[in-house]
């Protein structure tokens, strides 16, 4: 199933994700350095990768609806994109309330900020699964007869 909102030929959704998923994986493992190291750096690191991944991920997000909305009903891959989807929210929520707790001293993170971080960096996980089991299991966001010798997306020809 082809994606709806694609940027030379890829869907942008698949491009957009590297960017929360490494930035808020990254400030969670900066918090972990930050505790071990006693580092104030590191701590207002992660208060603004935390940041930076939430407006990532919701800027993500807005493509990845609009793929899902073209997923035929009552498939399974509608009910995995709709899981996909709102556990992603649920991560992107955790780790805004995260760096709202943070916002009063980034240097020196409240142990309940470090608890919705590393909770949040473990839904992701799932989610990133859950993600790969569209794309890779469910087809979804693959060009339709996509294969190993297909024309680049850049050519202009379709994948048949």
């Amino acid at each position: 199933m082809n994606s709806r909102a694609k940027l030379f030929g890829h869907p942008i959704h698949q491009m957009l994700i590297v960017f929360p998923l490494g930035l808020l994986a990254g400030a969670v493992i900066f918090d972990v350095v930050r505790v071990v190291k006693q580092s104030q750096t590191l701590g207002t690191t992660s208060f603004h990768m935390i940041a930076a991944g939430v407006v990532s991920g919701l800027v993500a997000a807005v493509f990845g609806f609009i793929d899902w909305l073209a997923i035929p009903s009552n498939t399974r891959a509608k009910s995995v994109g709709a899981w996909h989807a709102i556990v992603n929210v649920v991560v992107v929520l955790l780790f805004a309330v995260s760096w709202w707790l943070r916002r009063g001293d980034p240097t020196s993170p409240p142990t309940m900020a470090l608890v919705l971080a590393v909770v949040g960096a473990g839904l992701a996980l799932v989610t990133g699964w859950l993600g790969g089991e569209l794309v890779d299991r469910l087809g979804v966001g693959v060009d339709d007869g996509a294969h190993l010798d297909a024309p680049s997306s850049l050519s202009g020809r379709p994948a048949r």
